[in-house]
């Protein structure tokens, strides 16, 4: 995909899970011209889905940064995440406010 101004996008799409005993996050990053990079990581630590699923944010943009990156469109299927990061929905919790900055440092 190519913007107007000639950059090449590259996708990322990510999606993040927690249970009794970690989380897990995935990143499937497709570059320009198609090809695939997958990952999956575990984190050991307890944490709440909403955390999962900023953990695969963060996981993918610094992916796609390190593979030359300059241009994503992220996809994610948490909507307060996606919501949040746009800004439409307000980010209340510490952790939550925590993970937004990280990501705008990140961008």
């Amino acid at each position: 995909m190519v913007q107007p101004d000639g950059e090449e996008v590259w996708r990322v799409f990510v999606d993040g899970t927690s249970s009794l005993s970690g989380c897990g996050v995935g990143v499937v990053i497709i570059a320009p011209p198609g090809e695939k990079i997958k990952l999956a990581l575990r984190i050991d630590s307890r944490v709440t889905n909403n955390d999962a699923a900023y953990e695969a944010v963060l996981a993918g943009i610094r992916v796609a940064q390190e593979v030359g990156a300059s241009r994503i469109i992220l996809y994610s299927d948490s909507q307060l995440i996606t919501q949040q990061i746009k800004g439409v929905y307000e980010a209340k919790d510490d952790r939550m406010l925590i993970y937004l900055k990280l990501i705008k440092t990140q961008a």
